[in-house]
């Protein structure tokens, strides 16, 4: 048998080089961090391009989940909740802007 290239095999297969390069998205997916005494909880980890937060205060006091480099920030009133799709990878440190010393860093893969 004459030796194959990948390509040619997987043509020969019935396949395409886009459906092995490209393995398929899995959906959406919804993480909750939670303000409370102060403090984010941990963030998620798995976060992706595309996913929610949703943003739970449980604090008597405003807090605010923002990135420092303004990729996104979310507004949070005593004991509400907010929620953002991420829109970016990378690594984001985060802040609450009325409290400095309320951090986090969250990760956001592709």
């Amino acid at each position: 048998m004459p030796h194959l290239t990948r390509r040619a095999a997987l043509l020969a297969m019935g396949g395409t080089m886009a459906a092995l390069a490209r393995p398929a998205r899995a959906e959406a997916r919804t993480h909750a961090v939670l303000i409370d005494k102060m403090r984010f909880s941990p963030m998620p980890s798995g976060a992706r391009v595309g996913d929610t937060i949703i943003w739970t205060n449980r604090d008597p006091v405003r807090h605010t989940a923002t990135a420092r480099d303004k990729t996104f920030d979310v507004d949070l009133p005593a004991n509400a909740e907010g929620r953002g799709v991420l829109t970016k990878a990378g690594s984001f440190d985060v802040i609450c802007r009325f409290h400095p010393g309320m951090t986090a860093k969250l990760v956001v893969m592709p």
